[in-house]
């Protein structure tokens, strides 16, 4: 159950950093913040289920680990690593515009 808690949560959270770079590419920077606030915000639920789990196998717990655990850990560090990207992505289309400004 953790594994698809954290494939929806960051599930999620990737296709709303989608939207955020939408917004971007229209130089709406005010609805890219909201939509990227969203998405961490999603990417911070799909990380509580993650560390619930390490903090069972702490504990002493032992977790079976299989497939759907390896890709659910895979989704979540890929959108993880996009919203980062997007970050990067808003400060060059800020670049952008202003110089279309111009």
């Amino acid at each position: 159950m953790v594994a698809f808690n954290i494939i929806m949560h960051s599930g999620n959270a990737r296709a709303i950093v989608h939207e955020a770079m939408d917004a971007m590419r229209e130089g709406n920077f005010e609805e890219a913040d909201a939509k990227l606030q969203e998405a961490e915000d999603a990417l911070v639920e799909a990380h509580k289920s993650q560390t619930d789990l390490l903090q069972e196998f702490a504990r002493g717990t032992d977790i079976l680990i299989q497939i759907i655990m390896v890709h659910a850990q895979d989704h979540l560090m890929t959108t993880m690593t996009l919203k980062e990207i997007a970050l990067e992505l808003k400060e060059v289309y800020k670049k952008i515009n202003a110089l279309e400004a111009k």
